[in-house]
């Protein structure tokens, strides 16, 4: 039986992680922060055990900093980073061409700020013929709101949102998995 379309699969899957930056985190609200940033790392987690390919932004690092250390001890050594000034990862010099040569079509977007880099790197992403995905609790914007009316606009744009647990299961699959254990360990 093939699945619905639109429901993740690991092989058909890459993680992208965007400006998950010690300033840009500090600037956050607190618990919208921590929750991001929880989540987050559940996914990197599961994306080793997966053999999801992650690739990772940085805005500007020189002004603000490189990616937040407890993000940074996740990532897979397989993981490339991007350096970028523009607002979307598409924009970030060699990222297109590294996500063409994972050959998936599946893009799960995280990171900051959802108003900004993470709206416009998913619409771009989406005009440019992949299926996108947006966690939903695994994204963050300075105030509440932004973050409200961008979710609003991408779902009003066919981007699909989902939380980071649907995410685990739906590249599960199956309880019977091998990984089933140690994923769904990543659960608070």
């Amino acid at each position: 039986m093939n699945p619905h379309p639109n429901i993740l699969c690991a092989e058909h899957s890459v993680l992208i992680v965007i400006d998950i930056q010690a300033k840009l985190v500090s600037a956050m609200p607190d618990k919208e922060a921590m929750i991001m940033v929880a989540n987050t790392l559940a996914l990197l987690e599961a994306s080793a055990l997966m053999s999801v390919p992650v690739l990772l932004t940085e805005q500007y690092p020189k002004g603000l900093g490189v990616t937040d250390a407890s993000v940074a001890n996740k990532l897979p050594e397989s993981a490339q980073l991007f350096e970028k000034t523009g607002f979307s990862c598409c924009l970030a010099e060699g990222f297109s061409e590294a996500l063409v040569q994972t050959a998936r079509n599946q893009v799960i977007l995280v990171g900051l700020e959802t108003h900004v880099c993470i709206l416009q790197s998913a619409l771009e992403l989406q005009s440019q013929g992949y299926q996108v995905y947006v966690v939903e609790d695994a994204v963050c914007s300075r105030k509440i709101d932004h973050k409200f009316y961008a979710l609003q606009r991408l779902q009003q744009q066919g981007i699909t949102l989902i939380n980071y647990e649907s995410v685990l299961f739906e590249w599960l699959r199956d309880a019977k998995h091998p990984n089933f254990k140690a994923i769904s360990g990543l659960l608070r």
